[in-house]
């Protein structure tokens, strides 16, 4: 049994320097937020989202005042409002969807990328949040509520669609909806409840029974869950919605809720390291985490007389992979309500390997041990930090000390109302 050391301090000073790349890596004229700290790097509209998400955050730790900080959020709601929305493919966005990276300067679409529904599901939680929390009478706090109820009530969720049932990925205006769907479980829980909740464009919850009619129910070591490989996928949903003690259907059906399952596939995460078949360098029961992070890059090389293959950016998963032999310390850290007994120990033995916890943006994004690098002692060491990675982390770690996000989301009326048509009851439901 390791001895947790991790104390209320160090979450302290780790949730404050993981802060700092919202403040430092955003455009202070329309409030986007990079991708990622390469130079150069576009906005990303679920870091905006995330960014947004962690105003209460910052003004109930007394890092900003409240009034600062609602000035930055509103204008971040109002470019978003204010940018141009349409069919042509230099716009910002089309239906009340977003494309999911922006010029951080324009905000026009680049890399002919998609409009994203999940990415902008995150951006429009990053809004409701905000208008729940912003609730005094104030000038610039009823602004804000207003420009974000705006931004929901245009959201075609119906349009995205594309006729069927489950949502589409995206759209892109040069070929149009991407034909993949969210089906099977992950991340988009929180996209559902948000299509389901809206009070003009609303799915019928049909939708939603039809999405949980993909999702598979497995055994893995000692753990019955609803898999999903990555771990993220059963993180970023438990961000903005207190999913204990309420259940769905389909969770009826199996005596769980989501919270529950969530720390299932936590442990599954922690017991693939310990078995670690592919017998990658490190893993075990204070070195884990596989999730979509940054890698090595695409290439094959030999280590110790075995032929690995390693990935770039990968959603990585487990027990299935695919891993390469990457681990993020932030998707760990993002575990913290789920199960604080395994995660705290691996945070600190994360942070005996000197991988930043205290540094500017805190713990580096991903390590691969395996991936031999002279003179590092963790072998390749990600030189980046992402944005969609610290607001995960920030809002986990204040979820796990205070339920901070989720009490202020529990007062969305739109949020509970997406609850309620799934299918959602008990608890504080």
């Amino acid at each position: 049994m390791y001895c947790v050391t991790i104390t209320d301090a160090h979450l302290d000073t780790l949730q404050w320097v993981s802060l700092i790349y919202y403040l430092r890596e955003s455009n202070p004229e329309n409030g986007l937020v990079a991708d990622k700290t390469l130079k150069g790097s576009p906005a990303s509209i679920a870091a905006v989202g995330f960014s947004l998400a962690t105003a209460p955050v910052v003004v109930e730790r007394e890092i900003l005042e409240r009034e600062q900080a609602a000035r930055i959020v509103l204008k971040k709601l109002r470019f978003f409002r204010e940018s141009p929305q349409g069919p042509e493919p230099d716009a910002t966005g089309y239906k009340g969807f977003y494309y999911h990276f922006l010029d951080m300067k324009t905000g026009r679409r680049v890399w002919d990328c998609e409009i994203s529904t999940v990415d902008t599901a995150f951006l429009i939680a990053g809004a409701l949040t905000v208008a729940a929390y912003f609730d005094r009478d104030d000038p610039i706090e009823v602004q804000i509520r207003e420009t974000a109820e705006f931004l929901y009530r245009r959201v075609d969720w119906k349009w995205a669609t594309n006729g069927a049932a489950a949502l589409t990925h995206g759209w892109r205006p040069e070929t149009g909806f991407i034909r993949y769907r969210y089906e099977g479980y992950d991340e988009a829980l929180l996209l559902y409840v948000l299509a389901l909740g809206s009070p003009t464009y609303g799915l019928d919850p049909s939708s939603y029974a039809a999405w949980t009619s993909s999702f598979q129910w497995k055994q893995i070591y000692d753990w019955e869950y609803l898999y999903s490989g990555p771990l993220f996928t059963h993180q970023l949903s438990h961000l903005f919605i207190d999913l204990k003690e309420i259940r769905d259907p389909f969770m009826r059906t199996r005596g769980i809720d989501y919270f529950e399952n969530s720390r299932r596939a936590t442990y599954v995460q922690r017991a693939y390291a310990i078995h670690n078949p592919l017998e990658f360098a490190m893993y075990g029961e204070t070195c884990w985490g596989f999730t979509a992070c940054d890698g090595p890059g695409w290439l094959s090389k030999s280590v110790n007389g075995i032929e690995r293959r390693f990935y770039d950016y990968l959603a990585r998963g487990a027990p299935f992979g695919p891993d390469d032999g990457t681990i993020a310390p932030w998707v760990v850290v993002a575990s913290l309500p789920f199960a604080p007994e395994i995660v705290l120990p691996t945070i600190q033995h994360f942070n005996s390997l000197d991988l930043g916890m205290t540094d500017s943006y805190g713990f580096k994004t991903s390590f691969n041990p395996t991936f031999e690098v002279e003179g590092s002692h963790c072998g390749w060491v990600s030189p980046y930090y992402f944005g969609i990675d610290q607001g995960p982390l920030v809002l986990m770690i204040e979820n796990y000390r205070t339920g901070l996000l989720w009490s202020v989301t529990k007062r969305s009326p739109w949020i509970v109302r997406g609850l309620r048509q799934a299918g959602f009851q008990g608890g504080w439901l």
